[in-house]
């Protein structure tokens, strides 16, 4: 069987994403869509909208043959190691090829930016420290680098998100030595940052969260952009449990942890660098919501991303330490979900696997720790002590 590998979070599922696994089936000839999945919290540092099993019922009503979780070790991180995760998953599940979305839409100024850098890396080390100490972002400081030095023969615009991503999928097979294929779909209508509504039927997920967040519980104004599967998960996770998730349900556990915490436990999170930590613990003290939180401590260095991510890590207590061990590789294919299609791959390649499929999670609870550790962090939020222990009792998805 010949598969093609996806890398998603599905903020929620629209149908720019079902335009990308029709496509991404077209593109490599598939008889099998594989997604990795990011789990309950995603790579920009937010929780997702609604829990990793809802998301995964969305992707198999529409499209996808086989859903697989990226571990928390690789979901809130930066590209490069977000990427890393996502291709050695999907490697690691025998895809014949990859395909990603982007808003360049060509395949070849990936290829050809990955080995410009990779002749040049040595001369951006001087450029990017210069921007960086000037006070910009570590990926503003790369690009303004890359602009200085290659004006001439860069021709993919790294300030694009789509494109960063897939530049790093494209960096990680590389780095793997994987056989994959890589191939890329030009992005449809509506940028990813986009929060307002297009005209089309195709809009970013940011605005449809905003859609949502402004009128919860009606669902009029995204009907054209999601399958009506969608819109029925949608409906019925709000009726179960009364909200969907966002970082404003989060702010109390935050806070209190960033009051009570004293610098050295904070200085020892995953991504608190350079000082910050007296920053995020004096914004603690005045802000009286997340989002006040994020416009006091956010600068021209810290992107909002970078915060979130950081601030995650400081939720779920994941220290540098660990993460360190835990991002050296992919350690274990967890899987999600399967329609009939999916099952007869995964029987067929089940012996050949190289790392533990986990179906089951009993027997893993070490191998799954920080995956455990998030999951029961992003039901904090929801205030249902019996679901803390879902992690444990949820199977696979079977569907139909």
């Amino acid at each position: 069987m010949k598969t093609v590998g996806i890398v998603v979070e599905y903020n929620p599922f629209h149908n720019g994403h079902l335009y990308h696994a029709q496509k991404a089936r077209e593109a490599a000839d598939a008889d099998v869509v594989i997604a990795v999945m990011s789990g309950h919290f995603l790579q920009r540092g937010e929780p997702a909208l609604m829990n990793k099993w809802a998301r995964t019922r969305m992707a198999l009503l529409n499209g996808v043959d086989l859903v697989v979780e990226l571990p928390y070790a690789f979901s809130a991180q930066k590209a490069d190691v977000f990427g890393y995760g996502a291709i050695s998953t999907l490697n690691a599940l025998g895809c014949h090829a990859f395909c990603f979305g982007s808003e360049n839409g060509k395949l070849a100024p990936f290829l050809d930016a990955y080995y410009h850098l990779q002749e040049s890396a040595h001369l951006l080390n001087a450029p990017i420290q210069h921007y960086m100490k000037r006070g910009y972002s570590f990926p503003r400081a790369q690009a303004l680098a890359r602009e200085a030095l290659f004006t001439d023969e860069w021709t993919l615009d790294l300030s694009q998100p789509n494109n960063i991503l897939g530049f790093h999928y494209i960096q990680a097979n590389e780095r793997i030595g994987s056989p994959m294929t890589p191939l890329t779909i030009k992005r449809q209508q509506a940028g990813y940052h986009d929060d307002q509504l297009t005209e089309g039927d195709i809009t970013s997920a940011t605005s449809i969260r905003k859609a949502l967040a402004q009128d919860q519980g009606s669902y009029t104004a995204i009907q054209k952009y999601v399958p009506s599967s969608v819109i029925a998960e949608m409906q019925d996770y709000y009726r179960k449990y009364h909200t969907f998730h966002t970082w404003e349900m989060y702010w109390p556990q935050l806070q209190y942890r960033l009051l009570t915490d004293a610098l050295p436990a904070l200085q020892e999170i995953y991504e608190v660098a350079e000082g910050i930590e007296y920053r995020l613990k004096e914004a603690s003290r005045q802000a009286a919501s997340f989002s006040e939180f994020m416009h006091q401590v956010k600068t021209k260095r810290y992107t909002w991303t970078r915060i979130q991510r950081m601030l995650v890590h400081l939720l779920t207590n994941t220290t540098k330490a660990e993460m360190e061990k835990a991002a050296e590789s992919v350690q274990y294919i967890r899987l999600l979900g399967m329609n009939r299609i999916g099952q007869e791959y995964i029987r067929s390649i089940k012996k050949k696997l190289s790392i533990p499929l986990i179906s089951r999670t009993a027997a893993y609870k070490e191998l799954l720790a920080l995956d455990v550790k998030a999951t029961e962090v992003y039901l904090q939020g929801l205030r249902i002590p019996s679901l803390l222990d879902s992690e444990f009792k949820q199977p696979p998805i079977l569907w139909p």
